[in-house]
C-alpha cells in the first residue's frame, strides 16, 4: 500500500463521459485527514501512519483521546486509522493529506461497514428458499427447517447457515475505478457501489491488485 485516506460517504449519482455513457459513481468527503500519530519500527516494531478526520468535541472525547492530539498540539479528531504504508518517511506529525492523493484513472480499495439488518431468518441472511407449501410442513415455512442431526453425531455442525445477525460487517470491496476527483470540495467520484449507509466511514487506498 502507498496511499489512503478516511472519506466519508455522501450518495450516489451519475457522471457522463465523452462519449454519452451514464457511469454511476458514489460520491466521497475524502479528508482532509491530519497525520496524528507515526509508528516506527524501532519503537513500534511496524512502519505505519496514523490518520485523523473530522474535528471533534473535547467534551465527546476521552482524556486518553484528548491527551494524544494536545500531545502533539492537533485538535482531537473523531475518526482514526491506521495505513501501513510501503514508505513511510514522507509523513510527519501535523501534515494534511487531501483527496488530491489520489487522481483520476486509479484503482483504489474501499472498505466500509455495510448496513445492519438486525435479526434476519435463513432466507433474507442465506438466500434460502422457503419450505414446501404442502400438507405437513409448517406452519412456519421461512424456517431453517431439519438439521440433519440424530443421535450421531447428536449436535449441529459448526458454521451451519441459520437465523441471525445480518450486516453491519466491514466488507472491502477491491478495483474500483477513480472517475474524478474534486479538490476544492475534497470530493472523490469512485464507480460503483461501497459498503455501507450514507454518512458512513470509509476507508480509501490505492489498489493492491491492480
Amino acid at each position: 500500500m502507498k496511499k489512503g485516506i478516511i472519506g466519508k460517504k455522501i450518495g450516489m449519482t451519475q457522471i457522463f463521459d465523452e462519449s454519452g455513457n451514464a457511469i454511476p459513481v458514489t460520491v466521497i468527503q475524502a479528508g482532509p485527514c491530519t497525520v496524528s500519530q507515526r509508528k516506527t519500527a524501532e519503537k513500534d516494531g511496524y512502519e505505519a501512519v496514523q490518520l485523523g478526520f473530522e474535528d471533534a468535541k473535547e467534551k465527546h472525547s476521552t482524556k486518553a483521546e484528548i491527551g494524544h492530539f494536545k500531545k502533539n498540539g492537533l485538535t482531537v479528531k473523531k475518526h482514526l486509522k491506521e495505513f501501513r504504508l510501503e514508505d513511510c518517511s514522507g509523513f510527519n506529525v501535523g501534515d494534511v493529506v487531501s483527496v488530491e492523493t489520489f487522481a483520476a484513472g486509479e484503482k483504489v480499495d474501499v472498505t466500509g461497514t455495510t448496513k445492519g439488518h438486525g435479526y434476519s431468518g435463513v432466507i433474507k441472511r442465506w438466500n434460502h428458499h422457503r419450505l414446501r407449501m404442502t400438507h405437513g410442513v409448517g406452519p412456519v415455512h421461512r424456517e431453517v427447517g431439519s438439521m440433519g442431526a440424530n443421535s450421531s453425531p447428536s449436535r449441529v455442525f459448526k458454521n451451519k447457515k441459520m437465523a441471525g445477525q445480518y450486516g453491519h460487517e466491514q466488507v472491502t470491496i477491491l478495483n474500483l475505478n477513480v472517475v474524478k476527483i474534486d479538490a476544492e470540495n475534497n470530493l472523490i467520484a469512485i464507480r460503483g457501489a461501497i459498503p455501507g449507509a450514507k454518512g458512513g466511514i470509509v476507508f480509501i487506498r490505492d489498489s493492491i491488485k491492480a
